[in-house]
């Protein structure tokens, strides 16, 4: 990396770690051992060669490593052996950029037949080479008596695409194995068309359920690279959003998940109570998903005392309505014996699968950032993180409707400590070219958005990394030894993102 290179991140500090290809491998093993947690893998041409960037939560703090990849140099050392979720990454690198680890699947991840394997996105010009037309080569299981499901990719309903494998004996599963990358649309390419104000709006649009997560996260890098910190009523605007975000979420996962299981009159009730919210979100932001709500250096829409009110005295209400549905869930034995071991990941399996987010807290991973100190404006009201150590569907089922009363008891207290003042601090039309991380607990888990700029504040890359990508892979596990009939439930429970995933 060039010498006035800067790598700056947001909130959290920041180490920086230029090595080469043996460094890489040692500050990975290093990392593993202090049981780091390793949040990214992306890659941007460089000259004529590569820089391949990874980025870890080491206790409080965020490790970044860089390593330039010479002209002409197609391999680096692998991350899997340490993190697992690396494979899948690793894969898609290959994919976009070209660079690839020694012995790595050879099965295309993201391009399918969209482009052939001798033509990169990120880094080839021109109109792509179209892929081969040859079918995707699952893993087989044999056995007596072993046959395969197959599902996907396209699904009944507005569900995205996705592909699954499903090998059983019988009802029992023994193995499954996915396919994703159905939704990739380009977006890493596309912000290479904008200038760093200009990507916001793309970066709020990744993934339609998480918009406020993505867009802070893409705020706090570019607020990062130009010194700029966003005004603390904006901070608590911010917040409010994102705790929305995470309520509308969760009410709809609640309702979904209890009608998998068979309990229709929750379903109809948790989804009035969503679509009440999301009605209330578009009377006080202007949309019932406020993809425009944020701006570089703040927010782009106050919130007036009348509509404050009306948020407060809703909240209260559903906080009534919500509880009340738990007393009758808890006390509805038939549904607790669908959730109640169906779907497991014990706590030590998700620590070596690097499992984040809500599905990570299910079995036992302590990690909320909003936990974290420095992360405002949350640090300032205690939250802590709401921890299962089940790790089935019960768990997760459970953690979300923790998760949902602190969620509206923190949005109470955002509105009634809501500073006044500015709602955004002015940044410079050109921010100074480096590259910012910015980090978000978005309601699935942490939101990543690595921003590389160039001269004259263009995008020369711009990476994001949804959650999905560490949980994904879990999902396999959850399902074996499990029978097909329950995959809906636990693959509800997750609530994965293709679209955020695929990018």
């Amino acid at each position: 990396m060039s010498g006035d290179a800067r790598v700056v991140g947001a909130p959290l500090p920041l180490q920086l770690h230029a090595v080469d290809a043996r460094g890489w491998s040692a500050l990975a093993h290093e990392l593993h051992a202090r049981a780091a947690r390793l949040l990214s893998l992306w890659g941007e041409v460089a000259g004529q060669g590569h820089r391949i960037w990874a980025c870890w939560l080491d206790g409080a703090q965020l490790c970044v490593a860089c390593l330039e990849l010479a002209p002409g140099v197609r391999h680096y050392p692998a991350l899997h052996e340490w993190f697992p979720v690396a494979e899948r990454m690793q894969r898609a690198l290959r994919d976009l950029l070209g660079p690839e680890v020694p012995g790595i699947d050879p099965r295309g991840w993201l391009r399918h037949q969209a482009w052939s394997d001798a033509w990169h996105p990120l880094r080839d010009s021109g109109e792509p080479l179209p892929g081969a037309d040859e079918p995707y080569r699952f893993v087989p299981v044999d056995g007596v008596g072993v046959h395969e499901i197959a599902v996907g990719p396209v699904h009944a309903g507005v569900i995205e695409p996705g592909q699954f494998r499903f090998s059983v004996v019988g009802e029992k599963v023994l193995r499954l194995e996915q396919r994703l990358g159905f939704t990739h649309k380009g977006v890493a390419r596309r912000f290479e068309q904008l200038d760093a104000h200009g990507g916001l709006r793309l970066a709020a649009r990744i993934s339609g359920d998480s918009a406020a997560a993505f867009g802070w996260a893409y705020c706090m890098a570019l607020e990062a690279l130009a010194d700029v910190q966003a005004p603390p009523r904006a901070l608590h605007l911010r917040a409010l959003l994102l705790e929305r975000e995470r309520i509308a979420n969760h009410l709809g996962d609640l309702g979904a998940i209890a009608n998998d299981a068979g309990f229709g009159f929750a379903l109809a009730q948790f989804a009035r109570m969503k679509e009440d919210w999301l009605r209330l979100n578009a009377q006080a932001f202007g949309a019932r998903y406020p993809m425009d709500a944020l701006r570089p250096g703040g927010v782009a829409t106050d919130l007036s005392a009348d509509a404050a009110a009306r948020l407060r005295a809703h909240g209260e209400t559903l906080e009534v309505e919500a509880q009340r549905l738990r007393d009758i869930v808890d006390e509805h034995e038939g549904l607790h014996d669908r959730l109640r071991g169906t779907g497991r990941v014990e706590p030590e399996l998700a620590r070596r699968l690097g499992m984040l987010g809500l599905a990570g807290r299910a079995s036992g991973q302590a990690l909320d950032l909003r936990a974290l100190a420095g992360c405002a404006p949350y640090d300032a009201f205690g939250l802590r993180a709401r921890m299962d150590e089940g790790g089935d569907v019960a768990a997760r089922f459970n953690v979300r409707f923790d998760e949902l009363f602190d969620a509206l008891h923190l949005c109470r207290e955002l509105l009634d400590t809501l500073p006044a003042g500015p709602l955004h601090a002015p940044l410079p039309q050109s921010p100074p070219p480096g590259v910012g991380l910015g980090l978000v607990e978005g309601w699935r888990g942490p939101v990543l958005i690595a921003l590389h700029l160039g001269e004259g504040g263009r995008i020369a890359r711009c990476h994001a990394h949804d959650p999905s990508w560490q949980n994904w892979p879990a999902l396999e596990w959850a399902v074996v030894n499990d029978i097909v009939a329950d995959f809906p439930l636990i693959n509800k429970s997750f609530n994965l993102s293709y679209s955020g995933h695929d990018g």
